[in-house]
């Protein structure tokens, strides 16, 4: 068995990509990394949309659960750690499947980004934090000639980075030595079907008590702003128990809202990697998939 050989299923949030996954290790005997910035993080379940252990199936799952919250996690941790266990599955003879939506960590370890160990400079990073996302795309523009493709200009945490390294005097662009050989799996529904899975699966993870988990973080002392820097359900459901929406239905309206907004930038994110196939979901995903994967998996070199 080649020890080079990285499957990757990526997708966007409600897409069945990780039910998918599971169902493909178990066909291949495949061992399941993680590539979801929030799932690193103890007791960010709900929340996050962390796989139970039941439905791991005995699937073997890594970077979950690897970070205390609160804890800073950077993208070279992440990659240190993604590393380490995809190397150690191919140790034991098992083929490691890359799963998650977070693009930023897919590419991370698809693309073989060089990362570095910098010190953060705390006092410039809360300059650019309490900068507002109109001042932030004020100094991309005056900083830079033309905008990397690759910058999301609506996401104020990627803005926040890059204009940390802009005025650290750091390249934007990272360079890239890719250490994989990589299938990229994509797994998606059309939009109404879609918003329509985001929808059912906000409504069980509130039932099931997303909230109740939020308020449990905040009674173990899990800051605040930590809570709110998640971004969506941790930061909405936040802003619900401060009392910040008039009722429960307009809480559940705008992070319905939202995370259907997310679903959309990751879907432009992920289509902007032109080595990704897209499933079928509404055909026979796990034939497509076992498909591709026999063929990749036979290639040599």
């Amino acid at each position: 068995m080649s020890d080079n050989k990285l499957v990757v299923i990526l997708g966007t949030n409600a897409s069945g990509k990780s039910g998918l996954g599971i169902e493909l290790a178990l066909r291949y005997g495949a061992e399941i990394v993680s590539a979801d910035s929030r799932q690193v993080f103890r007791g960010l379940d709900l929340g996050s949309g962390k796989v139970t252990k039941e439905e791991m199936k005995g699937v073997p799952h890594f970077l979950l659960d690897v970070a205390e919250p609160g804890d800073f996690f950077s993208l070279k941790d992440y990659q240190d750690l993604a590393y380490e266990a995809i190397d150690g599955i191919f140790a034991r003879g098992k083929h490691p499947f890359l799963v998650g939506g977070t693009g930023l960590y897919v590419n991370a370890i698809v693309d073989g980004y060089e990362l570095t160990d910098a010190p953060v400079d705390t006092e410039l990073r809360a300059k650019v934090e309490a900068m507002s996302i109109e001042e932030l795309r004020s100094l991309m523009g005056e900083k830079l000639k033309s905008i990397p493709d690759n910058l999301d200009m609506k996401n104020k945490r990627r803005l926040e980075r890059a204009a940390e390294k802009l005025l650290m005097g750091k390249p934007l662009n990272r360079e890239s030595i890719k250490k994989y050989d990589t299938l990229c799996l994509g797994v998606t529904w059309d939009r109404e079907i879609l918003y329509k899975r985001i929808e059912e699966r906000l409504d069980r993870r509130l039932n099931e008590g997303m909230i109740e988990e939020v308020e449990g973080l905040i009674a173990r002392g899990v800051s605040e702003d930590f809570l709110y820097r998640l971004g969506l359900e941790y930061r909405y459901i936040l802003l619900y128990l401060r009392g910040r929406f008039k009722d429960r239905e307009e809480f559940r309206a705008k992070l319905f809202m939202e995370i259907r907004h997310l679903a959309k930038e990751q879907m432009t994110w992920f289509r902007k990697r032109k080595d990704v196939y897209w499933l079928d979901m509404t055909g026979d995903p796990i034939s497509q998939a076992s498909e591709l994967i026999d063929r990749f998996l036979m290639q040599i070199g």
